[in-house]
């Protein structure tokens, strides 16, 4: 903890600024360790809440920033919230997941060629009882009433049907989260900082290798077209280089393991309808329906 009080300096601005001084922290230690770029850094130390983008951003911006420097990140964003008029982040459950059908669980065919065979010699022990039984009027009769049934025809397993996800992939945030989804093949950011519930974002359909990195990947709802895929990684466990291709996801959505993506080009973001960020810079997501 900060040796600096949150009560000692009366604005938000100065008690951070105060905050990171006394922990020998420069701008540029801070961006490294927020990923929030400098420039934001700077505009919340001035208090210059109209530089900042969207009200819910620039309290997430502020509390990242006391909590790195020591202070209570939740007090101080309740303040800012309460301060800029911020809207209060709607809650919205987690969503459930389910596994696909695992194909090991469909009966083997050489189970059914079992029982079959095990049917077809109790008609045909029947037939020979009946024979020992009864006369040999009988014998045809049951003969001729068995018959029809010695044609056993073994089921068929079913085998899984191939996953068919298309469309655009969504990423859907069930609760606060930090996320970060760039290039593969050259690292250039394609969108980068913090999603409230609710928010959404698009990865781009001009993205040749689109990769995410995340420490709260339960927080995600990842969607491929009507398809949901499963959760990209364990609770509370970073993951990184995870595949945002359409392929890839329906794979993983199959039990199988996705294609490794090609090299290209790294397109620009445009979450919903704004403007796609510069590589490296940090974009509101779109705001809850």
């Amino acid at each position: 903890m900060s040796d600096v009080s949150e009560g000692s300096v009366s604005s938000i601005g100065d008690r951070l600024r105060a905050a990171r001084e006394a922990k020998k922290l420069s701008l540029d230690d801070l961006a490294a360790q927020t990923r929030i770029p400098i420039r934001h850094l700077k505009h919340i130390e001035d208090e210059e809440w109209d530089a900042l983008p969207a009200p819910t951003y620039t309290v997430g911006f502020a509390r990242s920033y006391a909590n790195a420097v020591g202070l209570n990140g939740n007090e101080i964003g309740a303040e800012l919230r309460d301060q800029i008029g911020a809207a209060r982040p709607v809650y919205e459950p987690p969503q459930s997941y389910y596994e696909p059908a695992d194909p090991a669980r469909v009966p083997p065919k050489s189970l059914a060629l079992i029982a079959g065979a095990i049917a077809l010699a109790l008609i045909l022990g029947y037939v020979i009882w009946r024979s020992v039984t009864v006369g040999g009027e009988d014998v045809d009769a049951v003969e001729q009433a068995a018959a029809p049934q010695q044609q056993v025809v073994a089921p068929q397993p079913q085998q899984p049907q191939p996953v068919n996800a298309t469309g655009p992939v969504i990423l859907t945030a069930t609760d606060e989260i930090w996320l970060r989804i760039y290039e593969g093949g050259t690292g250039a950011n394609l969108f980068q900082g913090v999603m409230q519930a609710g928010q959404r974002y698009e990865v781009p359909a001009t993205a040749q290798q689109p990769q995410i990195r995340t420490g709260r990947p339960q927080a995600l709802r990842v969607t491929v077209g009507s398809t949901e895929i499963p959760p990209l990684g364990a609770p509370e466990t970073t993951i990184d280089d995870v595949s945002l291709r359409a392929a890839d996801l329906a794979a993983r959505a199959q039990g199988g393991v996705g294609q490794q993506p090609q090299p290209g080009a790294a397109p620009g973001f445009t979450p919903g309808p704004q403007p796609a960020p510069a590589p490296g810079t940090v974009a509101p997501p779109a705001q809850p329906q």
